[in-house]
């Protein structure tokens, strides 16, 4: 388990926490070192106070769905982040959090972009890094958060409102990012990143029509 954050890609930090909401399930976290971006944070205590001795400190959180929330409220009363978060998901915010929205195809705190996949839901989508072809996604898929030779697999069918066309909705969205989006990293918010075989993983997925996830949850 990575509980202390690790240099994965040059700039890009990742660690895993466990995250009570979900019965203490490994999440995963990343940190974009130059920019001082968290992307779908859960910063224990130690991570706090790595992320303060960075030499940038964090400047903005992008979250690619409201679930991801988790403790930014936490990261916004030490570092003063305000939280992209997508606007389709916004109806979940109504307490006053510092909460920022943005729309598919809209440009983010750094260099993200962000990308379209609906399908399990309105707000459930990716973030891309051109500088460093990666590709984060949301909730649609899942891996391992311990074992780095697990695949891939889909979400649980009992958080798919209807399974069936969900998994073909989520197909037609994979196979048009892989047309729209120069990647070669992939990175799960629920298991580990598939550093440097993240796109071949993901065509040979969609290739395969789709699979259920083993170990993930």
């Amino acid at each position: 388990m990575n509980k202390v954050p690790q240099q994965i890609i040059a700039g890009i930090w990742h660690w895993t926490a466990p995250y009570s909401n979900i019965g203490g399930t490994l999440v995963s976290s990343y940190w974009l070192d130059e920019a001082g971006v968290l992307i779908d944070p859960l910063t224990p205590d130690a991570v706090l106070e790595w992320l303060s001795r960075r030499p940038t400190p964090p400047t903005a959180v992008v979250l690619a769905n409201r679930h991801h929330y988790r403790n930014c409220a936490a990261i916004n009363e030490r570092f003063g982040c305000q939280v992209h978060v997508p606007a389709a998901g916004m109806h979940a915010f109504t307490q006053g959090e510092p909460v920022v929205p943005y729309e598919p195809g809209d440009e983010l705190p750094g260099g993200l972009v962000a990308v379209e996949v609906g399908a399990l839901s309105p707000d459930d989508g990716g973030l891309y890094l051109g500088s460093s072809r990666g590709l984060w996604l949301a909730d649609t898929l899942v891996r391992s958060p311990t074992d780095p030779a697990s695949g891939i697999g889909w979400v649980p069918d009992s958080l798919m409102n209807d399974p069936v066309q969900t998994k073909r909705g989520l197909l037609a969205a994979f196979e048009r990012i892989l047309s729209d989006y120069d990647f070669e990293h992939l990175m799960l918010a629920h298991g580990l990143p598939l550093v440097g075989n993240g796109r071949a993983e993901l065509e040979r997925f969609v290739r395969e029509g789709g699979r259920p996830a083993r170990g993930a949850f």
